[in-house]
């Protein structure tokens, strides 16, 4: 069988017509939301949330079926790929602060602070069925619903939500 030369354009231009149907209508909503309150600025993320409720999640053996974020996800496995978590220290159980800054520094590109629907952080371990996009993620569906209370958790922090009180100055 032969094959067209112009068949691998094809099914790349396919490709990006559904990734366009996937998303528009989320950004359209997102540009219909910004034009209608011009003052609304995106919420900050929050370093502390992402370090006390975020950042715990990578570590977190979640299932029988699923290994942590961590073990394909940090920079030595992944790579330098988009979501590449900093090596913990020899014999340490999480990381220090210049590693936990790098680590938000990553993940916050993932994010569109105040979109859930448009954070790839958000979409890729989260099933098809339940709005994600699984499917693509290597390390496949790790939250069958958003009801998953560490989903949750990553939401809250897109959403912009603050960790509680601090004693530092």
């Amino acid at each position: 069988m032969i094959i067209p030369r112009t068949l691998p354009k094809f099914i790349s231009a396919g490709l990006l017509v559904a990734a366009a149907a996937i998303f528009y209508p989320a950004a359209h909503e997102a540009t219909a939301q910004t034009s209608a309150n011009v003052d609304a600025q995106p919420p900050q993320l929050d370093y502390e949330f992402f370090k006390t409720r975020v950042e715990p999640i990578f570590l977190k053996r979640r299932s029988d079926e699923h290994v942590r974020c961590y073990v394909c996800h940090q920079v030595s496995r992944h790579g330098g790929g988009p979501l590449s978590l900093e090596m913990l220290p020899p014999g340490a159980s999480f990381w220090t602060e210049e590693q936990s800054r790098q680590n938000f520094e990553t993940v916050s590109k993932l994010v569109v602070p105040g979109n859930p629907s448009l954070s790839l952080f958000l979409r890729m371990p989260l099933a098809p069925e339940a709005g994600g996009l699984a499917d693509t993620h290597q390390g496949g569906r790790q939250f069958a619903s958003e009801d998953d209370p560490d989903w949750k958790n990553m939401k809250a922090w897109v959403l912009g939500e603050k960790a509680g009180p601090s004693s530092k100055p």
